[in-house]
């Protein structure tokens, strides 16, 4: 119940972020509590300043992180039983973040390599929704296409633009990206495929604004530098927008034919796998596979990655506080054009798209000498995963597995530890709370590949509680992310709103798979809710 009385929240507890929360009651509804905002003071320099802000009720606050969830189970034809949730709650508004899901099948007349290939993806927008948008609509498709080219002879057709190849994605249905033969088994030029997808498209959003003034300038406008005003063009906007915007990419690939998982991971998201192991005393215990780096300035092999690709005397700014050039936190992303374009081409296409439209971009960091100082090459682990039938197995035999795929708005707030161990909790069937100090004793957890932190690491509270109550496992742990079994302080970081709740929390999209082979009989498609993934 709240008091009257003005009562402080330590946020470090409660939130993780370096500021407090107030709470308090007026004797009439509706119930009330304050937070620390930043504000323009009357000197115009920013300053901290508290707000009031409506309590919400348990009930809205509930919807809202099950308002976007998806839960879908696939038994396929070869046998493998999947099973994924995605679920993501807003900071921003709208939010900046995206997903997709393809489960994408082999020719049914290729008997010597039955299987499928399941894509998901999380991405990370920054600076608009735009990338991460069309990120979504995308990205997938153009792996596929990628993909579809190892195995068949580049000379047995004409080549195409990867601008036409783009377009033509926006049309494309599940059936038409079917792979007619069997996917070459070279782990190394897979994994190659993925990365010249991402830099391909990438490519493609940085160009297209280009090949627009091209097409509508002669060769005297050229000479005497009088640029058209394209601002009115019908896709001045549509080209620019993604380019300018941001957006980090993770993705996961699965060939169930060879057996093998592919995470590709472009900016800070990050995947993390949950693998059950049987022990010597007969307990079992869940082992933590980090499957990315956080690609920030704060990775050491980030910093010298990008310190390498720059001059001697930008060593010591090129990265500053962990951010590019002292502003963008992810040192990998796609678009992110004020990073990547030359000062000429932004100053040009500024001039030509974006002033006519009142929405002038940003001018470059003041440091920007030699661009480009971002890539949307991603780094790509290969795993092999053991899949193999454990006839009439529960979540306690050898064959468990899940990988959470999440962007960083999850991983400010959990451990990799802990969202191992509410995932595994939760598919052993816990339900109600439980307190954050027994978890780790119902729910053993052990470290494998740990991977790199890329931001500033946070030690979890050992107080309070998590909440077993969501029957998706990714709102499941978008709830324990904010406040978990504590519901006071669940509604208050949910109740504050855009955009002063960036400042207590970022946007957060969560998707989790997890798989085992079945029984080929039982071969069904159950969908409890569908939505259009791409």
């Amino acid at each position: 119940m709240l008091r009257r009385a003005w009562k402080p929240i330590a946020a470090t507890a409660v939130i993780g972020t370096p500021a407090y929360l107030y709470y308090k009651s007026q004797n009439s509804a509706p119930q009330t509590f304050d937070a620390w905002i930043r504000v323009r003071g009357p000197s115009g320099k920013s300053e901290m300043a508290t707000r009031s802000f409506t309590l919400l009720p348990m009930k809205e606050l509930e919807a809202r992180i099950r308002e976007n969830e998806i839960s879908e189970t696939q038994v396929r034809p070869n046998g493998f039983t999947w099973k994924w949730t995605t679920a993501s709650l807003a900071s921003n508004d709208p939010i900046e973040d995206a997903s997709a899901s393809q489960v994408v099948e082999r020719d049914d007349s290729d008997p010597s390599a039955p299987g499928d290939y399941l894509f998901f993806a999380v991405m990370d927008g920054h600076g608009g929704f735009e990338t991460s948008r069309l990120l979504s609509r995308v990205l997938i498709k153009s792996v596929a296409l990628e993909l579809a080219e190892l195995i068949k002879d580049s000379k047995s057709s004409p080549q195409t633009s990867l601008l036409d190849r783009v377009r033509s994605l926006l049309w494309l249905s599940p059936s038409s990206l079917s792979i007619t033969a069997p996917l070459d088994a070279n782990t190394t030029r897979v994994s190659q495929a993925i990365e010249q997808a991402f830099i391909k498209l990438d490519n493609e959003l940085l160009q297209t604004p280009l090949r627009i003034l091209a097409n509508n300038i002669d060769q005297e406008g050229w000479k005497t530098k009088q640029l058209p005003d394209l601002s009115q063009h019908p896709l001045a906007l549509t080209a620019m927008l993604p380019a300018i915007s941001g957006s980090c990419a993770l993705m996961a690939m699965f060939d169930t034919t060879h057996r093998d998982l592919y995470v590709a991971c472009t900016g800070d998201s990050r995947a993390v796998a949950g693998v059950w192991e049987p022990t010597r005393d007969g307990k079992g215990q869940w082992r933590i596979e980090v499957l990315s780096e956080d690609q920030t300035g704060r990775n050491p092999s980030e910093l010298a990655r990008v310190r390498s690709e720059h001059p001697k005397d930008e060593e010591d700014y090129v990265i500053r506080e962990g951010r590019i050039l002292g502003g963008l936190e992810p040192s990998r992303a796609f678009g992110d054009a004020r990073y990547k374009w030359p000062r000429p081409v932004q100053e040009t296409l500024n001039q030509v798209f974006m002033v006519g439209n009142d929405q002038p971009m940003r001018n470059p960091p003041s440091l920007f000498k030699t661009p480009p100082y971002v890539t949307a090459r991603p780094v790509v682990v290969h795993r092999k995963m053991s899949l193999s039938s454990q006839s009439g197995s529960e979540i306690t035999e050898k064959s468990a597995r899940f990988l959470v795929l999440a962007t960083d708005g999850l991983w400010d707030q959990l451990s990799n530890d802990e969202v191992v161990s509410l995932v595994a909790g939760h598919l052993s069937g816990l339900k109600g709370v439980v307190p954050k100090s027994e978890l780790s004793n119902i729910v053993p957890t052990v470290s494998g590949s740990a991977g790199v932190e890329g931001k500033n690491k946070k030690n979890g509270a050992k107080e309070g509680s998590w909440a077993f109550t969501d029957d998706n496992l990714s709102a499941h742990l978008i709830r324990n992310a904010f406040g978990g079994g504590d519901e006071d302080a669940f509604r208050r970081l949910l109740s504050i709103p855009s955009p002063h709740s960036r400042r207590y929390r970022d946007d957060v999209t969560v998707t989790v798979v997890c798989w085992e082979e079945g029984n080929e009989s039982q071969a069904k498609v159950v969908t409890e809710k569908i939505k259009s993934k791409l």
